[in-house]
């Protein structure tokens, strides 16, 4: 999971115009950026998709942009902090133990390994996650959840593709986006991997409004599970694996906030390692580019899943306006049927007028637009 990209703030004396030149110029050249990004191109083989042909992978960078408070949060290493800090508070972890795992925190590249070896610290020495104090660790950095959204733009756009059928899993222990839905009257339900039927009936896509923990969730005790051994039941079911598998190969999955997905030994184990021919598929993930180096060769990298990197842009504050349009676009590729599923809230309205106004202006009808959207060539942007 990537890090959330870190801003400067200040203060000083008020600027009055007139402005000296330099930052007169510094303010033009910040509202040709912000114009720039506002014109940000799409490719057209993601926003050409139908909503129910993706599966929304949600990560830290979606938490770090809804609830900006709470820094554990922000991504796997402020949260395995957090959880060292609230460990030595509520005294549940020897001050030597405390020491190392911060040493470790700070210094090792593989943090699953480390949550890996801080879970099982704070569990019975049987190995049994069951009962622990890392889940209470998380109750007291996770603590009223609710009170915290501060910029619910991105989880009301991935409600709007919700609504019309895209599937969320997860890699978070929060529920946010749960109670966000939940505030907007929708039956939100928060899915363990460790409950067959739930998973089952997800995957088959009978729960719209199901969102799949595939780490746990923080308020459940016995769910907290950080690599496949955890999920061994899970793993070694023959119908399980295989309705999961055929999401990774008839989805399109679409990776936002998320770094280090792919490293994640869950994932691997569910989708990665025993899905073959990768390379023909398409998934896609959005990040930010902060070093271009770095962005191209990742974007190279991916492509032997299957997955295509795109940028949202060089600044994190540029993700919840991208998402946003993102989800926009993609509910203009409504379906023929698209009236007679729920279409309530806000954005969501708003994406499907926006599309019909949009074709009606320039003369054609909407659903001849439709049914041709669907059999146009997907290519670049």
């Amino acid at each position: 999971m990537h890090e959330k990209a870190q801003g400067l703030t200040g203060s000083g004396p008020e600027l009055v115009p007139p402005w000296p030149p330099a930052l007169q110029m510094d303010s033009v050249e910040k509202t040709t950026n912000r114009s720039e990004q506002n014109s940000r191109k799409f490719l057209k083989s993601l926003i050409r998709k139908q909503p129910q042909e993706l599966l929304l992978v949600v990560g830290t960078g979606v938490s770090a942009a809804v609830a900006p408070g709470i820094p554990a949060l922000c991504s796997w290493r402020s949260c395995i902090a957090a959880i060292i800090e609230a460990a030595e508070e509520l005294d549940v972890l020897h001050p030597g133990d405390i020491a190392e795992f911060r040493r470790k925190v700070m210094k090792e590249q593989d943090l699953l390994v480390v949550a890996h070896d801080l879970i099982r610290k704070m569990s019975p020495r049987t190995g049994d996650t069951k009962p622990n104090f890392f889940q209470d660790c998380l109750m007291e950095i996770f603590d009223n959840l609710e009170q915290h959204i501060q910029n619910p733009l991105v989880l009301q756009s991935i409600l709007s593709l919700m609504e019309r059928g895209t599937m969320v899993l997860t890699t978070n222990y929060d529920n946010l986006l749960e109670i966000f839905g939940q505030q907007q009257n929708k039956p939100m339900e928060s899915l363990d991997l460790k409950d067959k039927t739930k998973v089952l009936q997800w995957a088959r896509g009978h729960i719209r409004y199901g969102v799949l923990h595939i780490h746990g969730l923080y308020t459940d005790p016995c769910g907290m599970v950080l690599d496949p051994s955890g999920y061994k039941d899970v793993t070694q079911d023959p119908e399980v694996m295989e309705v999961l598998q055929n999401l990774y190969r008839t989805k399109s999955f679409l990776f936002v906030g998320c770094g280090e997905t792919l490293r994640d030994q869950i994932f691997q184990a569910l989708f990665l390692y025993s899905v073959p021919n990768k390379v023909d598929l398409e998934h896609y993930m959005v990040v930010l580019k902060e070093n271009e180096d770095h962005f191209f060769k990742h974007q190279a990298e991916m492509l032997l899943h299957g997955i295509k990197v795109v940028s949202y842009g060089d600044c994190f504050d540029y993700f919840p306006g991208y998402v946003q349009d993102l989800a926009t676009q993609i509910c203009k590729q409504q379906s023929p049927d698209a009236d007679q599923m729920d279409s309530t809230t806000l954005l969501g309205n708003a994406c499907q007028d926006s599309a019909k106004r949009n074709l009606e202006e320039n003369g054609i009808e909407v659903s001849k637009k439709l049914r041709q959207s669907e059999t146009d060539d997907a290519g670049g942007s």
